[in-house]
């Protein structure tokens, strides 16, 4: 098991028809990190851009880690184009920051408050940065009616 950061070249590949990508990771993770399933890691892609996230099987028979859409906008760079990664374990708590016009939707929903705290960090930080890309006060005020509705809805994310 290692915390030192593991280096490897990777290609930049689409998952299925959709504007998805994610780079096939060449060890084993029970072997690299003693874990099976899913390893939080923390990525630094081309030595310029940082991301948190995971490594997944995902039903492949190799780990992934996913590249969204903004890492891949950051680094200039699309499917079947090559990228250096550095990963490391993520043993850090994953925390989102609520913004102050949120937790007073909290404060009034105790219930959508609850079932906000029981998502991953990846729904909760999905919800609160939907709300918080909002570029008009009245499409902010509008995605917060519309969270609180898809919390209690069951909806996990975005």
């Amino acid at each position: 098991m290692t915390q030192e950061a593991i280096s490897f070249t990777g290609i930049i590949l689409q998952h299925g028809g959709m504007n998805a990508a994610y780079l096939e990771f060449p060890l084993s993770v029970e072997e690299t990190y003693g874990k099976k399933g899913q390893v939080k890691i923390k990525a630094l892609f081309d030595n310029k851009v940082e991301y948190r996230g995971s490594l997944a099987k995902m039903k492949s028979d190799f780990p992934m880690l996913g590249l969204t859409q903004e890492v891949r906008k950051k680094l200039g760079k699309s499917f079947g184009e090559e990228v250096s990664v550095k990963i490391w374990e993520d043993r850090e708590e994953r925390t989102v920051e609520i913004p102050e016009d949120v937790q007073a939707v909290f404060k009034e929903n105790p219930k959508v408050k609850e079932l906000f705290d029981a998502m991953s960090y990846t729904h909760r930080k999905e919800y609160i940065r939907w709300i918080m890309d909002a570029k008009k006060p009245e499409t902010r005020e509008n995605r917060k009616v519309k969270m609180t509705a898809m919390i209690l809805a069951g909806k996990k994310g975005i």
